[in-house]
């Protein structure tokens, strides 16, 4: 075996210094990531289609790959979570219902009346209200009204369509919901699904603030409205959008003797407003546009809100 020979007064070959992982300074390394060069160990090594990227990169490459989205600007999303919640929000709503049939007048969409100290509603005659009694509703500061009413239903003791309101609402919430959802994406399903509850309550406390009304119907009918115009739009209609609008207008007339059609009407109306923005806004600003058009939809409704309270509040219960 040959010795290496030092010459005497000749330099000796210095060290190579030891890399280490970026990550992790204790660990020496001596990989590369491909994409920012760092060193990196086997730790932080990630697959990568041309040898190994650190952590940063992989993430930093998933954030540049762009999301494919529907033609309404929604992320494609396979089960829709949303429509599901939402059933399972409004049975567990009515399920306490059963438990605690209080809650209906507390928190149903009346715009203005009387409730006794149990929080039951009551028809008082003349101008002074007895011990334990107050005016109550919409009109007296209790705003949340137009959002729970939304999420209430007839209760049971009301004979079969007591039972039959929720599930009539809750097929129709399940059809129309997941297409809905799966085209505007999530975001825009809910902002879709409140304004169409909140144009119900706000209608049925514009033309009847004295009388009270439950139900999710207000904001199916704005689902049913918009998508009818999504399938203007995508030409396709798997559910029959054209027969659906004219069952539910048909609907709406023929219920209005037994039924609260102002709920399904405003429902109907908020449903056509905000859906056209959503539906119909252009590809460049989509989501600016969209913004703001729901936006202003609510303003309007918060704008009559405002109003009737104001009207409502230069007169009498009792006329």
């Amino acid at each position: 075996m040959d010795a290496t020979h030092v010459t005497p007064g000749s330099p000796t070959p210095e060290a190579q210094p030891v890399t280490t992982c970026y990550r992790h300074p204790s660990r020496e390394s001596y990989i590369r990531c491909t994409r920012c060069e760092r060193f990196i160990c086997p730790a932080c090594m990630l697959d990568a289609p041309i040898g190994h990227q650190c952590p940063e990169c992989v993430k930093e490459g998933h954030r540049s790959i762009r999301q494919a989205r529907t033609v309404f600007g929604g992320k494609l999303i396979g089960t829709p979570f949303l429509t599901y919640l939402l059933i399972v929000v409004n049975v567990l709503v009515y399920v306490l219902e059963l438990v605690r049939p209080g809650i209906v007048d507390r928190f149903d969409s009346l715009g203005r009346g009387v409730t006794g100290p149990d929080g039951l509603r009551y028809v008082v005659e003349g101008d002074l209200l007895p011990p334990g009694f107050h005016e109550a509703g919409i009109a007296h500061g209790e705003w949340y009204r137009l959002i729970t009413s939304g999420f209430l239903h007839l209760p049971a003791t009301q004979g079969q369509f007591g039972i039959l309101h929720i599930l009539m609402n809750m097929y129709s919430l399940w059809l129309f919901g997941q297409v809905v959802e799966q085209q505007l994406g999530r975001v825009r399903m809910l902002a879709l699904y409140l304004v169409g509850l909140l144009g119900g309550s706000v209608l049925g406390y514009l033309i009847a603030p004295e009388e009270a009304a439950v139900g999710a119907s207000g904001a199916i009918f704005g689902l049913v409205a918009t998508y009818f115009l999504m399938t203007r739009k995508m030409h396709h209609d798997p559910l029959g959008g054209g027969r659906q609008l004219v069952g539910a207008v048909v609907w709406l007339v023929a219920s209005a003797g037994f039924t609260f059609w102002q709920g399904h009407l405003g429902g109907l109306l908020a449903g056509f407003a905000a859906g056209s923005v959503l539906v119909f806004a252009p590809r460049k600003g989509r989501v600016l546009v969209q913004t703001a058009g729901v936006l202003a939809v609510l303003g309007l409704l918060t704008a009559l809100v405002f109003v009737q309270t104001a009207d409502l509040a230069g007169r009498s219960l009792w006329g």
